[in-house]
């Protein structure tokens, strides 16, 4: 079954649009070590509605988080809203739409929330919410995943299933999907950010591959 990396439907979308890099992770309360693995090297991107909101994601990109919610499909057409404690959160969808695929091209880890602060141009997050990912679990290093993104010809509408939920970062699609497609940035427009990544994260952490 082809293998999919869940992140924000809003990150997705900015991931397919050359307008983020780099993802942040420590690790899920659902993954099997309780801590984050590149178990597959090249994947599908799968949104998801968890946890998502405006305040979160830097005021630029916000447009962005509106369009990313017509990423998922609601039985009744249109995204429904539960009371939660931070307000009012989305309901998960029937149906998400898995418009990308990525490989990871670099690998860090990283302990110092300068290094998370300096990566900013290269995730729409606030840089408030990216040192959170840091500061929890605190013993713990940050990986940093540098992902080249290919946007494949036509969205395809994949099924949200029940086994999909939860707090983990890698899925097994029940459906065939191709990795086909087209890069979202150029050769050299990412080999010049690639390095640039490269020497941020170098400066205070550690590479993990590259």
């Amino acid at each position: 079954m082809p293998i999919a990396f869940k992140e924000w439907a809003v990150t997705v979308r900015a991931l397919a649009e050359g307008e983020q890099l780099v993802t942040l992770r420590k690790g899920g309360i659902r993954e099997p070590s309780k801590h984050f693995e590149v178990e597959h090297p090249r994947f599908f991107l799968y949104p998801t509605f968890d946890h998502q909101r405006a305040d979160l994601v830097r005021e630029s990109h916000r447009p962005e988080l509106r369009r990313a919610l017509e990423e998922g499909v609601w039985a009744d057409g249109e995204p429904a809203l539960h009371g939660s404690r931070s307000g009012l959160a989305l309901l998960p969808p029937d149906r998400v739409r898995i418009r990308a695929w990525a490989e990871v091209a670099a690998q860090y880890t990283v302990t110092d929330p300068r290094v998370v602060d300096s990566l900013s141009p290269f995730y729409v997050w606030t840089p408030d919410y990216a040192e959170k990912r840091l500061e929890w679990k605190r013993r713990h290093p940050l990986h940093v995943l540098l992902l080249r993104t290919y946007r494949i010809p036509r969205p395809v509408t994949v099924k949200v299933k029940d086994e999909y939920a939860g707090c983990r970062s890698w899925l097994e699609l029940q459906r065939d999907l191709p990795f086909e497609g087209t890069p979202v940035l150029a050769d050299e427009e990412f080999d010049r950010a690639a390095e640039e990544i490269e020497a941020i994260a170098l400066g205070a952490g550690q590479p993990a591959y590259a």
